[in-house]
């Protein structure tokens, strides 16, 4: 089952970085390698997230996964909307089968309507 879920991960065309509750990013998908060029693309698994943003962001991230911790029903927060990108930004909890915090990601929506005809592949 895991390389379905690896799968839906891989083929997401935005960017996703699973880290830890240590920070520690574990895994980035295409879409994030990319995007974290300037930032050391793939390098940045196996090193800390917090190594990585401010002291204002650091705190924030710190907070937020406080706050996923604190209760299973805490699970995604809206963090900002950035209007370059025309994309919303949240911090999504990971959690085990029981419930327990095992790490998080940062979830990018994209709010540009679709561009191409539904099916295109259908068309040809």
């Amino acid at each position: 089952m895991d390389k379905f879920f690896k799968s839906v991960v891989e083929q997401d065309t935005a960017p996703v970085v699973i880290c830890n509750t240590e920070h520690i990013v574990v895994y980035m998908n295409r879409s994030a390698v990319l995007k974290y060029a300037k930032k050391g693309r793939s390098s940045l698994i196996g090193r800390s997230l917090l190594d990585c943003h401010n002291d204002s962001s650091k705190a924030i991230i710190l907070k937020v996964v406080k706050w996923f911790s604190e209760k299973k029903e805490n699970n995604i927060v809206f963090t900002y909307r950035n209007e370059k990108e025309n994309k919303d930004v949240y911090m999504v909890a990971l959690r085990d089968e029981n419930g327990n915090l095992i790490g998080y990601y940062e979830k990018h929506e994209y709010r540009d309507r679709e561009k191409t005809e539904p099916y295109n592949f259908l068309l040809d």
